[in-house]
């Protein structure tokens, strides 16, 4: 009887395991923001892959986001609210704490979906032969004038990633990056290595950085994009902050994670860049051009940015920029650059 107890116990515990085994929790923070939010729940309870949950943060006590939450009356919708203000980052780790699958995926609130995100990437995952999959895609990047597919190029495997985020192909296409709206991972690995909340920014190139030097970890590009990222001009965002001192400061930290080419780029990129919009003054922009030759190792797309930023009116590079990124939102209509479906 001992014996037929312990294998039903067994039993019970392989069958819990295994509900677990391919369940996926959405982690959405939110602050303030009920509007946005309620678009994306909504668009993680309306994905195709059916044995997911939702794990809403809210940050900081919000009357309107609380009663939203309850108003939408899903079993699969976990609310957890913060009695004051933590930040994305550490609202995140909250988020995988109480989530119930063993796989995570993270949703900002005033980002969305598509229906078969979560669906795409768990095929992706499950037939990784690698211990700790980070399954990503490309976006659709949303503004009030048009749309367009981003970023230009995929990840390769193998590719050390700081050159991927880093290193640009050319002037005008932007950074490469893995949005955190589309990234996905087990549980365990967000457990093992959570978003570090004393930052004040690149809290997500942090996360990316770290867990590429853990063993077993492997990335993992989808060609399709597969989330929307909207972008609104008059929204304010730590992103389009002009602290380039924070960002020198981060990557100093970090540099052993960059290969020296890959530093060069993010000196140039995150740092001049900003430092020349805030007109922090020739003597900055001097020292940060020190750091670009004596710390990295520049190379001829480099240098052109690095020239671009110092020489090249701000104007007239956004004007570029703009013309590209139309061209590509004619291509992303026309069904050339990836399958939005």
């Amino acid at each position: 009887m001992a014996s037929l107890a312990l294998l039903e116990e067994s039993s019970l515990e392989t069958e819990y395991s295994d509900q677990r085994a391919d369940r996926v929790t959405a982690i959405i923070p939110t602050c303030n923001r009920p509007a946005l939010v309620r678009r994306a729940i909504l668009s993680a309870l309306g994905q195709s892959y059916r044995r997911l949950d939702v794990v809403l943060v809210i940050d900081g006590c919000n009357e309107e986001t609380r009663r939203l939450a309850s108003e939408l009356q899903n079993p699969r919708l976990t609310v957890v609210e913060l009695g004051e203000n933590a930040g994305a980052a550490q609202a995140r780790n909250i988020g995988v704490s109480a989530a119930r699958g063993e796989w995570v995926a993270f949703l900002d609130d005033d980002d969305e979906w598509l229906p078969h995100k979560i669906e795409m990437q768990m095929q992706c995952a499950l037939a990784s032969l690698a211990a700790h999959p980070v399954i990503t895609s490309r976006v659709v990047v949303r503004t009030p004038a048009f749309d367009w597919i981003s970023p230009a190029r995929v990840y390769i495997p193998n590719e050390p990633l700081s050159e991927y985020l880093f290193c640009r192909d050319r002037f005008v296409d932007g950074a490469n990056y893995m949005q955190t709206s589309t990234l996905l991972m087990q549980r365990e690995l967000m457990l093992k290595i959570p978003f570090q909340s004393h930052l004040k920014r690149h809290q997500d190139w942090d996360w990316l950085l770290r867990a590429a030097t853990e063993a077993g970890v492997e990335f993992c590009m989808l060609p399709d994009a597969l989330a929307v990222f909207n972008v609104e001009d008059g929204r304010t965002s730590i992103g389009r902050s002009l602290d380039w001192a924070s960002s020198r400061s981060w990557a100093r930290d970090m540099r052993h994670a960059f290969t020296p080419r890959a530093y060069s780029f993010f000196i140039a990129n995150e740092c001049v860049s900003r430092a020349a919009k805030a007109h922090a003054g020739g003597g900055t922009c001097a020292r940060l051009a020190w750091e670009f030759f004596a710390q990295g190792q520049p190379s001829p797309r480099s240098l052109l940015s690095l020239a671009g930023f110092l020489c090249i009116p701000e104007s007239i590079r956004n004007r570029v920029r703009q013309m590209v990124r139309r061209r590509r939102s004619v291509m992303t209509d026309a069904g050339v650059l990836s399958r939005t479906e």
